[in-house]
């Protein structure tokens, strides 16, 4: 696997880790990762890397640096001498397509290697120029993808459309643990132990329609008394979000921690709140409903890219038309007056258990194992 891991922070890290960590229960797997990820001007967090422990240890070799070719060049002459029989890649953004698509191809023709591509996003959330000629030189280097959703493989056919491709869910995120009783999370985060509270979780950006769950708490309040919990770090103006805040008096009811949440800190704060909620304006799938299901919490989220695919409506959640907040407030007010906690949860521990990493590594192994070229 070419990718970013440990001491990168962030899901991608965590995903690539753990199925790696699958794989390697029956074959032989190296990661190569990135010296530098993103230049500082190009990143708009705090920082790149991890500050707790490895959560998921895989031993990855840092050996790529996304703007620097000698690298790539590099990477490829290490991974070719080792004579793969498959080289893997997650691919999310456009940015990191020439550096992938270089690498896949030296070492198709030096070894015969397959490609296969599991994506994230074909079409990124926020467009930007070339994105379009940068994914093609990308998916064209590959011989075989897995996507997660019906909405990633109709982008993946407008590039694509006669690659092998192979759609898996989305694994759960195994390493958070498992979950904690709500009253001894909320002791331990110093929280109320009474009184119904929201998360929306994950870093913040426009697409994630945060904005829209804040002007909605007004009611939620009203009707359920909920709270709400804010977790992620701002890539972008933070400002704009506290004068929401601000102009609708959500002081004692909004608490908005702006940073990364170390890897430690997830499963407790997942296990305190009472419903997940994911207002996004626009999505393909999200980790963060694969966090809240495996600590066993129900998810309101709109009804976008691959969201409806995950989250099944009363059963292991609600759904809501996308830019809707009273929708959006209705549907967090009839959780909490109808009571459907119990029988959501009891859902979401159903799916819970269909949604491990075997499926996800063994639609990589049929990929890996059809029609590998032989090089001289």
């Amino acid at each position: 696997m070419v990718g970013t891991a440990y001491p990168m922070r962030g899901g991608i890290a965590q995903f690539n880790a753990l199925l790696c960590a699958e794989l390697a229960k029956q074959h032989e797997v190296r990661c190569f990762s990135f010296t530098r990820q993103y230049p500082s001007l190009f990143f708009p967090g705090k920082t790149q890397m991890e500050e707790g422990e490895d959560p998921v240890p895989i031993g990855a070799t840092p050996i790529v640096d996304s703007v620097n070719p000698a690298t790539w060049f590099a990477a490829a002459r290490e991974i070719s001498a080792w004579k793969p029989d498959a080289l893997l890649f997650k691919y999310w953004l456009p940015f990191f397509a020439p550096c992938f698509g270089t690498i896949a191809r030296r070492v198709k023709a030096a070894c015969g290697s397959k490609v296969i591509v599991i994506c994230d996003n074909v079409i990124p959330h926020e467009r930007r120029p070339l994105d379009g000629p940068l994914t093609r030189y990308m998916l064209g280097a590959a011989d075989g993808f897995i996507v997660m959703s019906k909405t990633v493989l109709a982008d993946l056919r407008r590039f694509r459309p006669d690659a092998p491709a192979e759609i898996a869910a989305h694994p759960l995120y195994t390493h958070f643990g498992e979950p904690m009783a709500r009253e001894d999370a909320r002791r331990r985060l110093g929280w109320p132990r009474e009184g119904p509270v929201l998360l929306f979780f994950g870093y913040i950006r426009r697409y994630k329609g945060l904005d829209l769950l804040l002007r909605a708490m007004p009611g939620i309040h009203e009707a359920t008394g909920a709270r709400l919990w804010v977790l992620g770090e701002f890539y972008e103006d933070r400002a704009y979000y506290d004068g929401i805040v601000k102009e609708d008096r959500l002081e004692e009811i909004v608490t908005m921690r702006g940073d990364y949440v170390p890897n430690e800190e997830v499963g407790a704060y997942f296990s305190a709140s009472d419903l997940v909620v994911l207002p996004y304006r626009s999505a393909t799938q999200s980790g963060i409903v694969q966090v809240a299901f495996q600590m066993e919490r129900p998810v309101v989220c709109t009804r976008v890219g691959g969201l409806e695919e995950m989250v099944r409506d009363g059963e292991t959640g609600m759904l809501v038309p996308p830019e809707d907040r009273d929708a959006l407030a209705a549907a967090v007010a009839r959780y909490f007056s109808e009571g459907l906690e119990g029988r959501l949860a009891e859902g979401v521990r159903e799916q819970k258990r269909r949604m491990g990493w075997s499926n996800l590594a063994e639609a990589v192994i049929r990929l890996a194992a059809s029609n590998r070229r032989e090089v001289a």
